[in-house]
């Protein structure tokens, strides 16, 4: 199998909202990369492989778990720059990944400097390296994704804040969708060239639409209505700090252009709101509105018999509070 037959997104069965994630971060990196949380064998590296697909470069690079610093941001050449009075820069995975996917799986296990340097890239688009007062930068513009396992430990709050937006796979497919997904990806490994050209044209659509989307974009402006009620509602989620406001805000212009509109509008802001407090709220969100109770049913009065006591019999009469006292039903009598 060519090594540039891998599975289509267009073919992926389910993750609804992870694709939704992954659609908003390719039409604009700016919004800081996605973060999926779950646990192994649910399709998060096929679908991080499949967005590359929708991005000019098409490139896809995976960051290794045992990356060292310079293999990651690159590194300069000190005996070039001595000898020939400039600095020789050998690029690192960041120049790699520029105009595609960046892809970290297990983040969480990386060391937090080298998640910190990650993030500062990929909200920025620039690399910059500087050594012993030699300094080179490049354009660094990728979709950061990354993955982790809660059960193998946790990002601190301070990173986790850091990407834009926050993806969680909980349970299991259906057992419909698994059998889908098993006959699909069963048809891929038997003639991949086959299943490729099957959903060739729901591939072509979907690139094309990210495509539009990501023209469409810098025309629908950041506007204050929808500011003012993404700040409003981070207010009442408790959120620490504004970047989850910018975040938010970003995000949502990028679902108004995924749907082909020239502003965003209050489903834009609704569509992206678990994306970007999935990790950042503090404050549950208010319960919803309960339907008024209805009055209890009184009980049934006991009926008289032929012997003018209650159908129940009585009771040893009870003092009441104002010290009568009352006969209280029981069980039937036996006749």
């Amino acid at each position: 199998m060519s090594e540039l037959a891998h599975y289509p997104l267009s073919a992926v069965v389910g993750a609804d909202e992870l694709k939704l994630a992954l659609y908003l971060a390719a039409i604009d990196p700016a919004i800081g990369g996605v973060l999926i949380e779950g646990p192994r064998g649910m399709a998060k590296s096929t679908l991080a492989r499949g967005i590359a697909d929708l991005l000019p470069q098409r490139t896809f690079v995976t960051l290794p778990l045992g990356a060292s610093e310079d293999r990651i941001v690159g590194t300069l050449d000190l005996d070039a720059a001595l000898g020939e009075g400039r600095a020789r820069f050998s690029p690192g995975l960041l120049a790699r990944a520029h105009g595609g996917v960046l892809y970290v799986d297990e983040v969480n296990l990386l060391p937090d400097h080298l998640v910190d340097l990650l993030l500062d890239v990929a909200a920025s688009g620039l690399n910059l390296v500087e050594r012993d007062g030699l300094s080179h930068r490049h354009p660094a513009r990728f979709v950061l994704i990354g993955t982790m396992n809660p059960e193998e430990g946790e990002l601190r709050p301070q990173l986790l804040d850091r990407f834009g937006l926050k993806v969680s796979l909980e349970g299991s497919p259906a057992p419909a969708e698994r059998a889908e997904i098993v006959r699909r990806r069963l048809a891929f490994d038997s003639d991949p060239q086959a299943f490729l050209a099957r959903w060739e044209a729901e591939q072509q659509a979907l690139t094309q639409g990210c495509q539009a989307a990501r023209q469409r974009l810098e025309r629908i402006p950041l506007d204050d209505a929808a500011l003012d009620e993404i700040a409003r509602r981070c207010f009442d989620a408790g959120v620490d700090g504004l970047r989850a406001d910018l975040v938010w805000l970003r995000a949502a212009r990028a679902h108004a252009a995924w749907r082909g509109a020239e502003r965003i509008a209050a489903v834009d802001i609704d569509a992206v709101e678990r994306f970007a407090l999935a990790h950042r709220r503090h404050h549950a969100p208010p319960p919803a509105a309960q339907p008024p109770r209805e009055a209890p049913a009184q009980a049934p009065r006991p009926q008289q018999d032929a012997s003018g006591e209650g159908q129940w019999g009585e009771l040893p009469a009870q003092p009441t509070p104002t010290g009568e006292r009352r006969a209280l039903p029981t069980w039937p009598k036996k006749p």
